[in-house]
């Protein structure tokens, strides 16, 4: 990773982690629960979905920076998306930051920073837990959703 996207990449990581956007519970919908036993890194997300669409989105937890920062890059990304193009963007975030570090990054927007975590791989299922847990909410799975 070049020096000007390893700089984004730390800005960007301390910025959502110190104001999380999103960072709130949503009275009705579906959400789901997610854990790191590596870490300790716990989060719930919640879903508002209207007609196949990502209406509204929310997460509540505690974890590292990374964690935190990936959640609320993720609930900005997937609002207002349709299922379909959540799910699709869900295969893409986890193409990329579990792909060997030479491998050239695709353009994700805003979520292009988490990249960075190739470098650190015990750090993916840090960037990759909100995820999953997102995934779990958007299938209404009744399950505690594990990096492990």
């Amino acid at each position: 990773m070049n020096t000007e996207l390893q700089d984004l990449y730390q800005e960007v990581i301390l910025d959502h982690n110190r104001r999380p956007r999103n960072f709130r519970a949503l009275e009705q919908g579906r959400k789901a629960e997610g854990f790191n036993p590596l870490c300790g890194d716990r989060i719930t997300v919640y879903l508002a979905v209207e007609n196949g669409v990502i209406r509204d989105v929310g997460f509540q937890g505690s974890g590292c920076a990374i964690s935190k920062a990936s959640a609320s890059l993720m609930t900005e990304s997937v609002k207002g998306k349709t299922v379909d193009e959540a799910k699709a963007l869900f295969d893409r975030f986890q193409r990329m930051v579990t792909a060997p570090g030479e491998t050239p990054i695709d353009n994700l927007g805003k979520l292009t920073v988490l990249a960075g975590v190739r470098q650190f791989p015990v750090r993916v299922k840090c960037a990759s837990l909100a995820w999953h847990t997102f995934k779990s909410a958007v299938d209404a799975r009744d399950e505690v959703v594990s990096t492990e």
